[in-house]
């Protein structure tokens, strides 16, 4: 199985190609970022590439893909809708004509196309476009993301949040399961949607941990 990632270097894609390197039913790996990636493995290859708007110069590097998890993001806080769109939105968009197979969306808890808030609006209309697509889509809906096995988010903030609140995991798990997940039950979700699980096809953290077992 050959799976694509993009966002790699963030703390969900971390979390994402690490599953994907451990399954031994994914063969190949393909990520694709501006930058190389520090972590090489014999079954990982990147792409560098800088317009993520217009993917057809790589298309070759992402074909026969079996499935394409779009794990960038950025951050809203400071951002118009304008600036904050081309990441959630238009490079999703992209990332689906171009790459086939089965596409997982990391969204947000939250997201609502008839939101007033504006990430959760531009999440959810992203979410409602990919859904309408003729081919296997899938949404996932991480609300608290615990970071492990080292991984770190490289947003400062985010980075400072998760240190303070990490003694909260365990009690956020037990209740508010609907609202907390981890890095690697992501990863292992994202895989098993991969491989043909059946799920429902917007899934929040309850339904994130049960298919990542």
């Amino acid at each position: 199985m050959k799976i694509v990632v993009f966002g790699a270097s963030g703390m969900v894609g971390q979390g994402a190609l690490r599953e994907c390197l451990l399954d031994p039913d994914v063969k190949s790996v393909v990520t694709v970022g501006r930058s190389p990636l520090e972590t090489t493995r014999p079954k990982l290859r990147h792409v560098v590439h800088a317009d993520f708007g217009d993917l057809s110069a790589i298309a070759d590097d992402l074909a026969d893909a079996d499935a394409c998890f779009y794990c960038m993001g950025v951050t809203s806080a400071g951002l118009s809708e304008a600036e904050y769109t081309p990441v959630t939105h238009d490079y999703a968009l992209e990332a689906a004509r171009v790459v086939g197979g089965t596409y997982v969306y990391v969204s947000g808890e939250g997201a609502n196309a008839d939101s007033k808030t504006m990430w959760a609006r531009v999440k959810g209309r992203t979410e409602n476009e990919l859904l309408a697509l003729e081919r296997p889509v899938f949404v996932v809906r991480p609300g608290f993301i615990q970071p492990r096995h080292g991984i770190r988010s490289r947003t400062r903030v985010y980075r400072y949040i998760y240190s303070w609140s990490a003694w909260l995991f365990p009690v956020l798990a037990k209740v508010a399961p609907k609202f907390v997940t981890s890095t690697d039950q992501l990863g292992r979700a994202m895989v098993a949607l991969a491989k043909g699980a059946h799920a429902d096809r917007v899934l929040r953290s309850d339904e994130i941990n049960r298919m990542a077992g």
